[in-house]
């Protein structure tokens, strides 16, 4: 058997005293009394599509990526990880998620450019600087909120109108600014250390009681963008591409086989040779993010090994 037959397309596990699944884009998530467990799938998503074909170790880097990017950020916003018992599973507290993303943008790319591009100067009521290239810094880090939509695309939304709607109150929302500069900073030290830039990301936040919670992942390639830093001036001033770390080049096939999502366009075919190299993809991004080597959990049974470390735990 390869490693895309073994693949995690979806789990359906009926865990003792789990009252709700939730099937997400990429992750299956079991409710347990007041805990959840989020099983990261090997789904792949794009242009707010989940692709035929699931990836072999993609769970398994998002959800360890994760686990390192939120220990090592626990010092500035609490968390809801409690465990981590299988490489591809979190156990952690059940918030009410806040429904807002709270999208922080350090250089003028992606959404960003396009509307840039299209001519305009303000994006989520933020200004953007005249005279700006693509791949630019902004002066400093801006945040561009996005409604988290059930279904289909995110939008963005101003500051001015998630307080007037209600959305979020105003002091919650002055800490989600805090937290989001704070994580951003952080996130941009410890890309710095692997020669690697922080281009932008996103956080999500939940509530638990009145206490605000760092929820899902961070700086991950499905959340984040990276640039390299070596060459990343002389591109620049070359008006060259930048050197991308991230899931965009899934993207860039997705546009190149004429997909964007669009209505009436048809996914195209995922070839075994691409399934692999989107795979190694992602264990190169984990390991010159972490620095640290990626080990291959066993996959043989995937799914009895994600069952039995979960059962492990709720047993102890």
């Amino acid at each position: 058997m390869t490693a895309e037959n073994n693949a995690i397309g979806q789990t359906d596990f009926k865990f003792p005293g789990q009252t709700k699944f939730y099937r997400g884009k990429v992750r299956d998530v079991y409710t347990i009394g007041d805990t959840l467990v989020m099983v990261a799938s090997d789904r792949i998503s794009a242009f707010d599509h989940v692709l035929p074909k699931p990836i072999p170790y993609k769970g398994q880097v998002l959800n360890q990526l994760a686990a390192y990017f939120l220990n090592a950020t626990k010092d500035i916003v609490p968390n809801w990880v409690i465990a981590s018992p299988d490489p591809n599973v979190t156990i952690g507290h059940a918030c009410n998620p806040i429904p807002i993303e709270m999208v922080i943008r350090g250089y003028l790319v992606g959404h960003a450019w396009r509307e840039y591009k299209a001519g305009k100067r303000m994006i989520c009521g933020v200004p953007m600087p005249d005279g700006m290239k693509e791949n630019d810094p902004f002066p400093t880090p801006i945040i561009t909120p996005a409604t988290k939509a059930e279904e289909g695309h995110d939008e963005d939304i101003s500051k001015a109108a998630i307080l007037s709607r209600g959305i979020v109150l105003e002091n919650d929302y002055e800490l989600l600014e805090k937290y989001t500069h704070a994580l951003y900073q952080r996130g941009t030290e410890m890309a710095a250390k692997q020669d690697l830039i922080l281009v932008d990301t996103k956080y999500e936040f939940g509530k638990k009681g009145e206490d605000i919670f760092l929820i899902d992942e961070i700086h991950t390639p499905d959340s984040s963008r990276y640039f390299y830093k070596e060459g990343y001036l002389e591109r620049q001033e070359k008006g060259e591409r930048q050197k991308q770390l991230s899931k965009e080049f899934v993207r860039e096939w997705l546009m190149k086989n004429g997909f964007q999502g669009k209505e009436g366009q048809l996914m195209p075919f995922m070839t075994s040779d691409f399934v692999a190299l989107v795979s190694e993809r992602y264990i190169e991004l984990f390991e010159k993010v972490t620095g640290e080597k990626f080990i291959k959990a066993a996959i043989s049974d995937v799914e009895e090994r994600i069952e039995g470390n979960v059962l492990g735990y709720f047993s102890r």
